[in-house]
């Protein structure tokens, strides 16, 4: 209806709208109404919305029932900020199509968009007015990955974090949350740390002797090439190794028994060849046979060797050279692992470890790449206290300067000096340098990010970081280490709060190969690769699984994610890419022809491939299987979590499990979890879940494709996505996750905002999100895109005081 007065404004009524429009801008009138832009009033909208809500979802959550915990009769739409943590639930679920429940009535696809859309807007203009950025912890300490990267940088040396340090607890998946705890346990481990490495980056005087042992993985099959050791060769290690001083040491190799104490693979009269290689080069050979009588118990006894050796790191080999081999006549295709002496024997002996035990006459640690980073002075004068005393002050207040990742004082560099003396006093100049390194690397600031509230601060607040800590912050985040140089110099200048260098800098180092740390360690834990060190499916079912396999699973995919990082690819290709990297022990566990060797290559798959994206990937699809079978469950949650952004919630106490020694552990998977979908306390989320793990069923429990359930007829692979609706396998799983790319590229952003952070993504850091998902949705999400919007967001750059 429209009404309207000479000369006044026109009032427009309908069941949605009331507006005004001045005379001046009303052009025209059909079927009396205003054909003008005309937007809703608030309080209109207010009650618009609010009735979707109250006749959907108050049936569930009122006051009395409170299901989940959450009432709406009282929800006042009208303030979204006053209920941010509640509407941003609402949200989540109205966009992932999680609520209402599927047998409930449902709003129509209009009114549940209109609804997430205009809530969206209100928390989005309530942030903007009054930023959040949330809190991270004052005081966190660098995890293993982070200190192992740390000292690589810092001193130019490689070392084993796990072998020094214990392993860090997880949070929110990944395990530079939980890390504001120093106990003196720990302490004692980082100070011990602390001692090797400063005796491996300056070279130790000391006389006394160190040994250690590196092992071959027990189910690694050495039949034929390993990578990085030479070609003609099978089996075998190849790492490397940082020897502490110019000397002799003894190198001594032992090969692979079994149960019974005897050598695999050892059984005839072959002659089996053993090289002893240093970076790539022979430096010792044996040869090993089966000794008259059968007794091999000294067998490999002689396979030790006193060699000169210089210091600093070096490439350590031991293998086997390959004998010639014709293929096995069997009538069915012959295994690949061989390492289990009862099932799938050895066909050849085997390196168990090498051990390295020295320095024998030692003569001084020479020129290292630890030294030349470590000593940018060196004494013209030795024994001159005043000359020495202004080298070593040099030589640590750089070291400091990298390592406090800030600009240092002489009251700073004072504690390390002191410690210089004192080993001064018991030995030589590099003695003194060794005693302060420790110093340092001991020294909170170093095990330690530390962001303090400025002292303006008003508590409550939120406010901008100071470049050093945003430099330790990109840095931690794109490269798990501390800032190079050249990022550590524009910190210190003040150039990071300048427009566009802190973008500069984040493309510099996403171009450098120290970024490869998020494929490694952020896709490494998003994406459960860690978890497959302790996949171990049982033989029987699995007879071919072994280390090769696992750690080829582990290498495709860190490959594939860093192919799409380093190309600048959309984070969507990461679901749908036509390629893929293989080697061939992987190529032929996927059945697919041509590929040979232990290189891995990107190899171009046909449209009529079965591999492919991440949900095709051996490594994946391990992680969330059982050791006797796959897991719809796992795998459904997992996809639910990871990648569409709608975790169910924790089970209920007391589920029962699966029977796997009954009569229903023969019938097909579908069926047999039908168990929890019937049962009323679980069908809510098995309902849910179920259905997303069944399209992946054809993939077993190693990642192998069958089209059969045993003896079930063919595989039954259809599924279902919440919001979405129906589809067939692992094909259809795919479009339907692409056709909501806003949900997977908003829980990419979400899991690598909480790595970036070192804290959990809460309701206040959706309205970030959801700006980055819009300034990255014309480029299609890339992965720079995605990344920068993080490192220039509300979250990365501000921080709340207390």
């Amino acid at each position: 209806m429209l009404r309207a007065t000479d000369g006044s404004a026109a009032t427009i009524h309908n069941r949605r709208t009331r507006c005004v429009i001045n005379p001046a801008t009303l052009t025209f009138v059909v079927a009396g109404f205003a054909l003008s832009a005309c937007e809703p009033s608030h309080q209109d909208l207010v009650a618009e919305h609010g009735a979707t809500v109250s006749g959907f979802c108050v049936e569930c959550h009122n006051d009395i029932d409170r299901t989940a915990e959450l009432t709406f009769e009282s929800l006042d739409l009208s303030n979204a900020a006053a209920q941010a943590d509640v509407l941003e639930k609402v949200v989540r679920k109205l966009r992932t199509g999680t609520m209402p429940p599927s047998d409930q009535p449902q709003p129509s696809a209009r009114d549940r968009s209109a609804l997430a859309s205009w809530l969206e807007t209100s928390l989005d203009d309530a942030a903007a007015a009054n930023p959040n950025p949330g809190r991270t912890e004052t005081l966190r300490r660098l995890n293993r990955t982070e200190y192992q990267n740390a000292i690589r940088d810092l001193l130019a040396l490689d070392i084993d974090a796990t072998a020094l340090l214990p392993p860090d607890e997880s949070g929110y998946g990944f395990d530079n949350v939980n890390v504001g705890d120093l106990s003196p346990a720990l302490l004692d481990r980082y100070i011990s740390a602390a001692q090797k490495i400063s005796r491996l980056a300056v070279g130790s005087t000391q006389t006394s002797l160190q040994s250690d042992v590196i092992r071959v993985p027990p189910d690694a099959t050495q039949e034929e090439h390993v990578a990085s050791l030479p070609i003609g060769t099978r089996g075998g290690l190849s790492t490397s190794y940082t020897f502490v001083q110019d000397g002799e040491y003894d190198i001594q190799i032992l090969l692979a028994r079994n149960r019974n104490g005897n050598i695999g693979g050892l059984r005839d009269e072959t002659v089996h060849t053993v090289q002893l290689l240093l970076d790539r080069m022979p430096a010792a050979t044996f040869t090993v046979e089966l000794p008259e009588g059968g007794d091999d118990t000294l067998a490999d006894s002689h396979l030790t060797i006193r060699v000169p050796v210089t210091a600093g790191p070096h490439e350590l080999g031991a293998t086997f050279l390959k004998n010639a081999s014709s293929l096995l006549e069997t009538e069915r295709q012959p295994l690949q692992s061989h390492f289990n002496e009862q099932r799938h024997p050895r066909l050849t002996p085997a390196i168990y470890q090498v051990a390295i035990t020295g320095p024998y006459a030692p003569q001084g640690a020479g020129d290292t790449p630890s030294r030349r980073r470590l000593f940018v002075c060196t004494p013209t004068e030795p024994g001159e206290i005043e000359v020495e005393e202004a080298c070593a002050e040099a030589i640590l207040s750089t070291l400091m300067r990298r390592a406090y990742r800030r600009p240092i004082s002489a009251t700073d560099v004072g504690g390390p000096m002191a410690f210089f003396r004192e080993g001064r006093t018991g030995g030589d100049f590099d003695a003194g340098i060794g005693a302060a390194l420790t110093s340092v690397l001991a020294n909170p600031e170093f095990l330690f990010r530390v962001e303090l509230d400025p002292d303006q601060a008003r508590p409550g607040t939120a406010y901008r970081i100071s470049d050093l800590e945003l430099a330790s912050r990109l840095s931690f985040f794109l490269w798990s280490s501390i800032p190079d140089d050249e990022l550590l110099d524009a910190a210190i200048r003040g150039e990071l709060s300048r427009p566009g260098e802190l973008e500069r800098q984040a493309r510099r180092m996403l171009a450098d190969p120290r970024s490869n740390n998020l494929a490694s360690n952020f896709a490494g834990q998003w994406l459960l690769l860690r978890n497959l060190e302790s996949v171990s499916p049982d033989p029987r079912l699995y007879p071919d699984f072994d280390d090769n396999l696992r750690q080829a699973f582990r290498q495709e995919t860190e490959l594939f994610f860093d192919s799409v990082l380093r190309e600048d690819r959309s984070v969507l290709d990461l679901l749908n890419a036509d390629y893929t990297f293989l080697n061939g022990r992987l190529a032929k566990h996927y059945q697919i022809p041509g590929v040979y060797g232990s290189r891995f290559r990107r190899v171009a798959l046909g449209q009529d491939s079965k591999r492919g994206g991440l949900l095709r990937q051996g490594s994946i699809l391990a992680v969330t299987s059982y050791a006797t079978r796959t897991s719809p469950v796992i795998r459904g949650k997992w996809v639910l979590d990871n990648l569409y952004g709608a975790p169910p919630p924790p089970p209920p106490a007391n589920v029962p499990v699966l029977e796997e020694n009954s009569v229903r552990a023969g019938l097909p998977m579908r069926e047999r979890l039908s168990e929890h979908r019937n049962n009323t306390a679980c069908a809510g989320c098995h309902n849910m879940i179920d259905p997303v793990g069944f399209a992946l069923e054809n993939f077993d429990a190693v990642g192998r494709w069958r089209d059969h359930a045993a003896d079930s007829g063919p595989m039954d692979a259809s599924g279902a996505l919440p919001g979405i609706g129906e589809f067939d396998g692992v094909d259809g799983l795919e479009a339907a996750l692409l056709s909501r790319p806003d949900l997977f590229a908003g829980r990419v952003t979400e899991n690598l905002l909480t790595f970036a952070l070192g804290r959990g993504v809460d309701y206040y850091d959706a309205p970030a999100i959801r700006k980055i998902l819009r300034d990255t949705e014309s480029d299609e999400y890339r992965f720079s895109s995605l990344i920068l919007g993080i490192v220039t967001s509300v979250p990365f750059q501000m921080r709340n005081s207390t």
